[in-house]
C-alpha cells in the first residue's frame, strides 16, 4: 500500500553536532543517526556516508547553523558564510550535498527549520504564520508566513537589533560587533558574562532575570509588529531550560507593546507566546519539511512548464 507522504532524507547540522533523519513525519522516522560536527571534509563525507546507506528518498532538506546563503541566485547559494566555527566560513553544504544524492534540496537556517517544524506538527501546529525564536548561544529567529520562510536578500538577524536599555544599566555587552545588542544582552554567554553563573545556575529570583526579560520583551514587540506571528515559539536553551523565565518575557512584551496592537491573539499572551513542543527533534523534522517544500517546488515547476 504506497505511503501518502513522500520518504525525505533530513540533516540538521549544527555547530557541534549533526542529526540526520529518514522520515515522513515525526510518527514516522525510520532512521536517525548523530554525527559530530568536525572539519567540514570529515563531517560532509560522513554525512554523505549516511545518505548513501539510505534509499527511496525522494528529497533532501538541510537545516543548517549560519549565517548562510539563501538566495538561489547567488553565487555562494547553500554556503555558510561569516561563521566563526573554524573551517565552515565559505563552505559549500547545500549543493555539494544536492550533486550528491540528485534529488530536490532544500536549505535554510537551522532556526527556520525548527520554526517550520513547530508550524506543522508542534506548538503552532496549524497556523500558517508563526515566528520561531531561540535563545542559547546565540538568539535568533524563524519568520514563517503562509506555510514558508519569510525569505529576501538573506535570512533575518532579529538576535542583533538593539534594544531600548533599562535605565541605569550601561553594562558594555558581550557581542563582538555590537556589544549590547540582542544576542550581547541576553544570550547564555551574556548571562554569564554579566553574572559570573551560567544561566541554567542562575537563581531564579536574580535581578538579572529581569534585565533578560526586558530585552526579549523587545524582540517580541518587534516580532508583533512585523504583523507576521499568530504566534510567538520560543526555544533554547535559556528559555527552556528557566520556565520562570516565560512569564516575565510575557509581561514584558506587553508593557513594551503598551496597547498599541489590540488584537485577541496578542492580547493573550499565555497562548501568543508559547515553549516548543518537539524538543530536540524541532531542527530535524524542520529539515523534512525544507526537503518537502524543495520537492513541491519541482513538481509544480515542472508542471508549469510542460
Amino acid at each position: 500500500m504506497p505511503h501518502g507522504r513522500p520518504l525525505i532524507a533530513g540533516l540538521e547540522l549544527g555547530g557541534t553536532k549533526c542529526i540526520a533523519i529518514l522520515a515522513r513525519g515525526p510518527d514516522e522516522i525510520e532512521d536517525r543517526v548523530t554525527i559530530p560536527t568536525t572539519r567540514p571534509e570529515e563531517t560532509l563525507s560522513a554525512v554523505e556516508a549516511v545518505l548513501e546507506k539510505w534509499s527511496g528518498f525522494s528529497a533532501l532538506g538541510i537545516a543548517s547553523f549560519g549565517p548562510v546563503s539563501i538566495d538561489r541566485h547567488a553565487a555562494d547559494y547553500g554556503h555558510i558564510t561569516s561563521t566563526p566555527k573554524p573551517g565552515w566560513a565559505g563552505q559549500d553544504v547545500a549543493r555539494r550535498l544536492a550533486r550528491h544524492v540528485g534529488v530536490p534540496t532544500g536549505f535554510h537556517t537551522d532556526v527556520v527549520g525548527a520554526a517550520l517544524a513547530e508550524a506543522r506538527w508542534g506548538a503552532a501546529k496549524g497556523l500558517p504564520d508563526i515566528a520561531y525564536a531561540t535563545v542559547g548561544t546565540g538568539i535568533g529567529v524563524g519568520l514563517i508566513a503562509g506555510g514558508l520562510p519569510v525569505d529576501g536578500l538573506t535570512h533575518s538577524e532579529f538576535g542583533h537589533i538593539r534594544p531600548v536599555r533599562v535605565a541605569g544599566d550601561d553594562w558594555i555587552g558581550v557581542c563582538p560587533y555590537h556589544g549590547a545588542c540582542l544576542e550581547g544582552l541576553a544570550a547564555g554567554p551574556a548571562i554569564q558574562a554579566r553574572t559570573g553563573i551560567p544561566g541554567p545556575e542562575l537563581p531564579a529570583d536574580h535581578p538579572a532575570w529581569d534585565l533578560v526579560a526586558d530585552a526579549l520583551g523587545q524582540l517580541l514587540h518587534t516580532l508583533v509588529l512585523t504583523g507576521v506571528p499568530r504566534r510567538i515559539v520560543m526555544g533554547g536553551g535559556v528559555m527552556v531550560g528557566s520556565d520562570h523565565l516565560f512569564p516575565k518575557v510575557r509581561a514584558a512584551m506587553t508593557r513594551s507593546l503598551a496597547g498599541y496592537v489590540a488584537l485577541a491573539e496578542v492580547g493573550d499572551a499565555e497562548t501568543f507566546v508559547v515553549p516548543p513542543a518537539l524538543g530536540g527533534n524541532a531542527g530535524p523534522l524542520g529539515a523534512i519539511v525544507l526537503g518537502a517544500q524543495a520537492l513541491g517546488a519541482e513538481l509544480s515547476s515542472s508542471f508549469t512548464s510542460s
